[in-house]
């Protein structure tokens, strides 16, 4: 899949990439979007496979991709499958508006452009952790990109929102903001070559909101979440030619006791 940026392994601390789904993952993509099945396959139901499909016209780019192991469940296949349909529709919609305003103007029309490709972030007993990161390109000076995460709850059949395990995201913003801005702000004076001086009037900064952010769970120990990754977008840790910025937390007694109780189980403090 042709990328305007590099897609992250998401966050290799969180979950190492997914050791065991993560290979059969690019195995299946690789073998091709939709292929049908060989001569050879049972006569029972065949494994699932990765989903991969590609559209190139004089109207769009767009590339979707997901891994077998979210395939191998029909209801968030479905989900994904839909989601395919849509975010297309929503592209040819916007591009064909873009054409006109370009016919119009009198100026060079360019296809527009969408990237998606979950990726595996950890995959347990009762939840599955999906991330992606989003190019997209319309007409501007440069592509833009940003973050998205699906959280499956196997137990329930169906899709959760990170924060919506804890009891709050006050809350949760309260327990994992100092240790995150911390983070920022390290990555922050690598790339700007001095320390950060909160409290000033320079832009880029201030403490953000995790919560505003791209909220990721993550496992070290393919049993429990006990990291929450943090993946922060172009022009909201720092301008755009900074780049992304991340962040990968460990589960702390303070952030496991911000967790409901229902699902307190799924959680456990980092060792």
């Amino acid at each position: 899949m042709r990328r305007l940026f590099p897609l992250l392994c998401l966050l290799p601390a969180l979950s190492a990439c997914d050791k065991a789904t993560e290979p059969a993952a690019q195995a299946s993509a690789a073998a091709s979007t939709e292929a049908a099945p060989s001569a050879a396959a049972s006569a029972t139901t065949a494994p699932a496979t990765a989903r991969e499909i590609k559209v190139e016209n004089d109207l769009i780019t767009y590339e979707y991709a997901y891994p077998a192991v979210a395939a191998a469940i029909p209801a968030l296949r479905a989900l994904l499958d839909a989601d395919i349909a849509d975010r297309k529709s929503v592209l040819e919609d916007s591009a064909r508006d873009g054409r006109k305003d370009a016919k119009e103007g009198g100026f060079e029309f360019h296809p527009f452009g969408y990237w998606i490709d979950w990726k595996v972030v950890t995959d347990l007993p009762g939840w599955l952790s999906l991330s992606t990161e989003i190019d997209t390109f319309e007409g501007g000076a440069h592509p833009n990109h940003g973050f998205d995460t699906l959280l499956w709850d196997k137990t329930a059949n169906q899709r959760r929102k990170p924060a919506d395990l804890f009891v709050s995201t006050k809350q949760l913003s309260a327990a994992i903001r100092d240790s995150f801005c911390r983070q920022i702000d390290k990555q922050r004076a690598e790339k700007r070559g001095e320390p950060v001086k909160r409290g000033s009037d320079e832009m880029f900064t201030e403490c953000l909101d995790p919560l505003d952010s791209t909220i990721i769970l993550g496992s070290s120990n393919d049993k429990t979440f006990d990291r929450i990754g943090v993946l922060v977008a172009p022009y909201e840790a720092g301008p755009y030619a900074e780049g992304s910025y991340e962040a990968t937390l460990p589960v702390t007694p303070a952030i496991l006791a911000v967790v409901k109780p229902e699902y307190r189980a799924s959680f456990s403090v980092k060792r």
